[in-house]
C-alpha cells in the first residue's frame, strides 16, 4: 500500500502492470425487489440515476456501449486495459444461458482484462457462481455485493428483501470458487448510531472482502426515502463530520481490502440532502489532507478477534 488507503486503481496496476480503465454497461437487468418478485417499489435509497453515468444507455446494443467506452477511454486517456463494469440494478438476475452470452460477450474484446458485475446477494446460485468461476480462469472477475448494512433492522428500514446472513451466505459461496469478492455499504442510516457503522469496518475485517465501496446516505429525488425525509427530517452527515468518520473508518478497516469508493457521488439534480458542494476532486484531495493531519492510515487500529488476525 504506497498511499494511506489502498485504492482500486493501485490494485489493478500491480495486478496487470498498467492502469485499468472501467466500462460501465447498462444490459437491461432488473432487480427483484422491483419485478414483484419480493417487491415493487425497490430499495427506499434507489434511484438508478444517482449512480449511472451517462454512457450506461441500455437502449444501446451492450456490444456497442462497450466499444464506445473504449474508443472513448482510448482517445482521452491513452487507455490500454479495460475492467468492464455491469453496473446498473442487479446483474446476475437472468438465466444462466443469458448471463454466459452477456459475460461473455464482454470478454471478447483483446483489450477487455476483466469484469466487476454488481448484484444482489438473494440472486446469486450455484448454476451462475459455477459459471464465474470458469470465466476467471482466464479473466479478473468481480462480483460486488449489495450489503449496505450488517444490521437486519437496517436492511428492514430500507426494505432491501434479504437478511444479512443472506449476505455472508453469497459472500463465502462465492469466495470459495476464488472468485474474488466485493461489497457496497451504506453509513449514516438513521436507525445506526456512528459507532455501530464503524463497527462495520470491524465486521467486514472478519470476512473473505477483497473490494469495498463505502456511500453515505444520500437524499435522492423520486425515491421512498426522499419522501420519508420531507415528511420527517434525519440528521444525514455534515461535510466535515464525515471527513472523519471515513479517517476513522478506515483506521479500522484490514490494510489489504482495496477500496473502490469513499463516498457517493449523486448529481446535483436529482440530490436532496446532504448537499456539500464539492467536486469529487474536492473530495479526495480533504480526505488525503485529513489522513496527513491525522497521520492516518487504513488499517493503522485494526485489531485481532479471538485467534484470528484481522489484519494481514
Amino acid at each position: 500500500m504506497k498511499n494511506r488507503y489502498y485504492s482500486f486503481g493501485e490494485y489493478l496496476k500491480e495486478i496487470f502492470g498498467k492502469k485499468v480503465y472501467k466500462v460501465n454497461v447498462d444490459a437491461g437487468f432488473t432487480c427483484p425487489n422491483r419485478d414483484g418478485t419480493i417487491g415493487v417499489t425497490g430499495c427506499i435509497y434507489c434511484n438508478n440515476a444517482s449512480f449511472r453515468p451517462p454512457s450506461c444507455e441500455p437502449t444501446k446494443p451492450l456490444k456497442d456501449q462497450i466499444l464506445d467506452g473504449i474508443e472513448y477511454l482510448k482517445g482521452r486517456y491513452k487507455a490500454k486495459a479495460f475492467l468492464v463494469y455491469f453496473q446498473p440494478y442487479t446483474n446476475t438476475y437472468a438465466p444462466v444461458e443469458h448471463l454466459e452470452r452477456l459475460y461473455k460477450e464482454a470478454l471478447s474484446f483483446p483489450e477487455v482484462v476483466g469484469l466487476a458485475i454488481g448484484t444482489r446477494p438473494d440472486c446469486v446460485d450455484s448454476e451462475k457462481l459455477n459459471l464465474l468461476k470458469e470465466l476467471s480462469r482466464t479473466h479478473m472477475i468481480i462480483v460486488e455485493y449489495g450489503m449496505q448494512s450488517m444490521y437486519d433492522k437496517s436492511l428492514k428500514y430500507v426494505m432491501r428483501g434479504h437478511d444479512y446472513a443472506t449476505f455472508l451466505k453469497a459472500v463465502y459461496d462465492t469466495h470459495e470458487r476464488g472468485i474474488l469478492v466485493g461489497a457496497h455499504i451504506i453509513v449514516g442510516l438513521p436507525t445506526e448510531t456512528r459507532e455501530e457503522s464503524l463497527a462495520m469496518a470491524d465486521e467486514i475485517n472478519r470476512h473473505p472482502i477483497k473490494f469495498l465501496k463505502i456511500h453515505q446516505l444520500q437524499v435522492i429525488k423520486d425515491t421512498v426515502l426522499a419522501l420519508i425525509y420531507e415528511k420527517r427530517p434525519f440528521k444525514v452527515f455534515e461535510y466535515e463530520e464525515y471527513l472523519d468518520f471515513v479517517i476513522d473508518f478506515l483506521e479500522r478497516l484490514r490494510p489489504d481490502i482495496v477500496i473502490q469508493r469513499l463516498f457517493a457521488t449523486a448529481p446535483e439534480e436529482i440530490l436532496i440532502a446532504p448537499k456539500w458542494n464539492r467536486s469529487k476532486q474536492q473530495i479526495l484531495n480533504d480526505i488525503d489532507k485529513k489522513l496527513e493531519e491525522r497521520n492516518a492510515r487504513q488499517g493503522s487500529k485494526c485489531t485481532s478477534v479471538g485467534d484470528r488476525a484481522l489484519c494481514y
